[in-house]
């Protein structure tokens, strides 16, 4: 498990999670810095000691495989596995190299000595200082607030609004020194994988030209130092991203911290001064609590930021009442009484400021906090997976792939904004979306074109690989095996929508022929993922970890261009089991449940590869054939009903009725695999069996049918029709 990420939003609340998550940072930093020291002492006894060389070499090597890195989050990159292996590799060569008795070691001071040092000072050093900055802010914020805390509520009110204004420029100060802190220690631990390790392998290619037998070793060695150095590039693209993406945040949290807000499991939460009866009298004692409207529970953790540790033992009382205190009844001000269940007496709090006291009030006398929702940062406009959406798509690809496809950083480099919003305004006219011509004029270059198709992406209302599976997608790419990685980002594609599932096949389709050509055009597929993964599968909630998760999203579009074929043209090997499909259920029955029109009579996307499915899909498809005939024969010979076949996008696979779901036929199928129901509505059946009177049902995924004269639901990928 490595480091966990350091949240901007926990630097407002400064809670004790917080300081032990950036103590374990700062000692992972002093950690490094600790081994760069030693590391850049060897070097230069390796250079200066040539008669001690043999031992000196052997330390060395020693080392560098003894240390380890510590990644943030909770998995790694097979890059940065790569990287974190590569330290191993290099004592494995040191100590083969040693063998070999070489004397020849030249300008290792330039390539090996000065840049780890130029790291240690400027970027190790900058974290101390920013430290020592913090550390100061954080002793004089808590000490001017206890000074203002402690203020008579009896001086004049002039007075007190200019303390007020004091602690408010105060905190202000605090939190921007704070944020600045987390960016520059999270800063120095993702640079540290690429600038740390590119001096020793430079180092390590230096020296293979002075060895005997350093041919043939550096020979042995290529192959890894290739695999490392894409490894250390990537890495560094991919910190050139993260780190524009966290200084973003960060930059939106100096000027509205309350919108970046991070969700809370507690009701209210943060520091609360607590008067405690002592033998000499009364004190008032810092406290970190929390508050669970549900439960009514609010614990109490005695802790001070100044001594950084806790100063007792955690309490957990059940909320009786909370009434505010009158300002002559107390000599504090912002002060409130809680009555507890399970202790006697009164809780005498005093909060921080009026609104901290307000916002406490309002969650324990019941009212529901008000937090940020998560909203999408992309425009919602009129972007839609319809037959307009897919051909905006089509005409950019197809612009694309006929004029430009061979241009360098093409996608990578974006399009002047007037023009990108003018061209989709075009685009989006809907008499311009239904004509057949798929040209887009010469006169749009294609860096606008470009731009075009990923602005339509996002403006979707929510990204293409869908929110509710973007964190299984993640999990999906952080497996370590290809083969398993493959077939689980296989398997949920299949359980996309299948329009989404379609623009995805279609996007990908065209991402794999542009990189077929990027000796040209200079966009990989790994260059292709850092572009796209963003935007076909960006988090729905903005926060330091999601952005850490970037470099996965990328991995996950490297492997669907890598496999679009397998992945898009064939079944998963393992169908979806029938709590997934409860879940795919339950997750329809929240929203609007679809009109007639929009319920297939049967989904069956997938290719059979069999011969008895061939078969099978021909009997489906003759008996569609004579339902759609019989169907409209019944619709025009009513007055009531009008005909809606909608057949416009010829991409769609999904055949729809243009009638009650009354008229659809019964028929008999046979289950292919066993099913344990988990609902009333659902049925239990093992492989085999035959069911009567089987029709599509109204949730998407499931059947209707009959079995020993109980009606029910099943999975629809686990029965075949007869």
């Amino acid at each position: 498990m490595g480091l966990p990420a350091l949240e901007f939003s926990d630097c407002c609340l400064d809670s004790p999670h917080f300081r032990e998550t950036l103590k374990s940072h700062e000692a992972e930093l002093d950690k490094t810095n600790k081994f760069i020291k030693e590391l850049i002492k060897d070097g230069k006894s390796l250079i200066s000691a040539l008669k001690n060389l043999s031992s000196a070499k052997r330390k060395f090597a020693d080392s560098l495989n003894e240390f380890k890195f510590q990644c943030i989050g909770d998995a790694e990159t097979d890059d940065e596995m790569c990287i974190a292996r590569s330290l191993q590799e290099f004592a494995a060569v040191l100590r083969n190299l040693e063998d070999e008795r070489s004397r020849m070691i030249e300008n290792a001071s330039e390539v090996l000595i000065t840049p780890l040092e130029k790291f240690r000072k400027e970027q190790i050093g900058a974290a101390r200082e920013a430290k020592k900055k913090y550390d100061k802010e954080t002793e004089k914020y808590c000490g001017t607030l206890e000074k203002h805390l402690n203020l008579s509520s009896k001086k004049k009110e002039s007075q007190l609004q200019e303390a007020d204004s004091q602690v408010d420029l105060v905190r202000q100060h605090f939190y921007e020194v704070s944020l600045e802190y987390v960016f520059k220690v999270q800063e120095v631990q993702e640079r540290k994988m690429f600038e740390f390790v590119e001096p020793l392998l430079a180092f390590l290619q230096g020296l293979f030209t002075f060895y005997h037998h350093g041919y043939e070793l550096a020979k042995d060695f290529g192959d890894f130092k290739t695999q490392l150095t894409i490894s250390i590039q990537n890495t560094r693209n991919r910190f050139e991203g993260t780190r524009s993406e966290v200084e973003s945040l960060m930059r939106k949290m100096k000027e509205n911290p309350l919108e970046h807000k991070t969700i809370s499991p507690y009701t209210m939460e943060g520091y609360l001064y607590v008067q405690e009866k002592r033998h000499f009298g009364t004190s008032w004692v810092k406290h970190y609590c929390t508050y669970q409207r549900d439960s009514k529970q609010i614990t109490m953790v005695p802790f001070d930021q100044k001594s950084g540790g806790k100063g007792g033992e955690d309490e957990s009382v059940t909320l009786k009442s909370c009434t505010r205190r009158k300002t002559d009844s107390i000599e504090k001000r912002f002060c409130f009484d809680v009555e507890a269940v399970d202790r006697p007496g009164v809780i005498t709090m005093q909060a921080l400021s009026e609104e901290d006291r307000r916002l406490w009030m309002e969650a324990m006398d019941g009212r529901e906090p008000v937090y940020n929702s998560n909203r999408d940062s992309q425009s919602e406009g009129t972007a839609q997976l319809d037959s307009i959406g897919f051909s905006i798509i089509r005409k950019c690809i197809h612009a694309v792939e006929t004029r430009g496809i061979n241009e360098q950083g093409l996608y990578r480099i974006v399009g002047v904004n007037s023009r990108v919003q003018k061209l989709l305004s075009v685009l989006m006219d809907p008499k311009a979306a239904s004509e057949t011509e798929t040209d887009i004029c010469a006169e749009w270059e294609i860096k606008t074109v470009t731009s075009a198709l990923k602005t339509y992406l996002r403006m979707l209302p929510g990204p293409l690989m869908m929110y509710q599976f973007q964190r299984s997608f993640i999990k999906a790419a952080k497996l370590e095996n290809q083969e398993t990685r493959v077939s689980e980002i296989h398997s949920l594609v299949h359980r996309l929508p299948e329009k989404n599932r379609q623009m995805l096949q279609l996007l990908m389709n065209h991402l794999a022929n542009v990189a077929n050509n990027h000796k040209q055009n200079l966009m990989t597929v790994a260059n292709l993922g850092v572009v796209f993964g963003p935007t076909l599968l960006r988090p729905q909630e903005e926060t330091v970890a999601a952005i850490m998760d970037i470099k996965f999203q990328n991995i996950v579009i490297e492997i669907l261009i890598e496999n679009h074929e397998k992945i898009f043209n064939t079944v998963p090997d393992v169908p979806l089991t029938n709590a997934q499909l409860h879940l795919s259920r339950k997750k329809s029955s929240d929203s609007k449940p679809p009109s007639c029109s929009e319920r297939p009579l049967t989904l069956f996307h997938a290719v059979p590869s069999t011969e008895k499915q061939e078969q099978r899909n021909s009997i489906i498809n003759s008996s569609l054939e004579s339902v759609s005939s019989s169907a409209n024969s019944i619709l025009n010979s009513s007055s009531s009903l009008q005909p809606n076949l909608n057949s416009s996008d010829s991409n769609l696979d999904v055949v729809k009725p243009t009638r009650p779901s009354s008229l659809t036929p019964f028929r008999k199928a046979k289950a292919l695999y066993a099913c344990q129901a988990e609902h009333d509505s659902e049925l239990s059946f093992t492989a085999g069996t035959v069911f009567d009177n089987v029709h599509p049902s109204q949730e998407p995924g499931w059947l209707e049918g009959t079995l020993n004269g109980k009606t029910g639901l099943i999975p629809e990928n686990y029965v075949e029709f007869l």
